[in-house]
């Protein structure tokens, strides 16, 4: 469940998810980031997680990190096959995945889907093409999204709350505010919308490890 308080933050707001707001407009590292979490006391198996996505089981079992793939012809092959890879891991109480395309048979075994105990969902997507980015976030199953059709990122204006106030995601709006105010040097709204959702749903991405090329990667099977 998201905070129902945002306290001051009072640390770099471009470390915990913020840092990648402005490469994933581009589209990179990748088009998708998915988070997923399950009921207090639980985790979601990252690994399990992206078999079920499609992850080369080869790949998974050996630890492929990203360094791994992209140290193959200097780096050509993986840019040449970035378009089906993945990465993931744990961070922040939520387990990652991020990717491009969602390949053929992903989860066709619901079954085993099901038992990963997934309790929320959180989706952010970008089209730079078409300038679309966009939020989803479901909790038991159901969308969060006082019944709107797409939840847009660009509608986000500062000073301005892009929810429904007293609606599901009025967190967003308050979580939005205190990021503005704590961080008036932050321009970028993609940035304060970010770190917003890194305050009040906890959203994190490791940082350093994707820098350093150390996070967990792998390509579809049979790419």
């Amino acid at each position: 469940m998201p905070s129902s308080t945002v306290e001051a933050c009072g640390r770099d707001p471009l470390e915990g998810l913020a840092w990648i707001a402005g490469s994933w407009r581009d589209q990179a590292p990748y088009t998708t980031l998915s988070f997923y979490r399950a009921a207090p006391g639980r985790t979601i198996d990252a690994e399990r997680l992206a078999l079920l996505y499609g992850a080369d089981p080869a790949q998974v079992a050996a630890g492929t990190r990203l360094k791994d793939l992209e140290a193959v012809d200097n780096g050509r092959a993986h840019r040449d096959r970035q378009w089906k890879s993945c990465c993931f891991g744990e961070a922040g109480g939520w387990t990652y995945l991020l990717h491009h395309d969602t390949p053929p048979g992903a989860f066709a075994d619901k079954e085993a889907y099901a038992a990963l105990g997934i309790k929320e969902n959180v989706w952010l997507t970008a089209t730079s093409a078409k300038a679309i980015y966009t939020f989803d976030y479901m909790r038991d199953g159901r969308p969060v999204a006082d019944d709107m059709n797409a939840v847009e990122l660009i509608w986000y204006e500062r000073g301005r709350a892009p929810f429904l106030r007293g609606g599901e995601l009025d967190f967003v709006n308050r979580a939005l505010r205190r990021a503005e105010l704590d961080h008036p040097e932050l321009t970028n709204t993609f940035e304060l919308y970010f770190h917003a959702l890194e305050e009040s749903l906890g959203l994190s991405l490791p940082r350093r490890d994707f820098a350093e090329g150390e996070v967990r990667a792998a390509y579809w099977a049979g790419a």
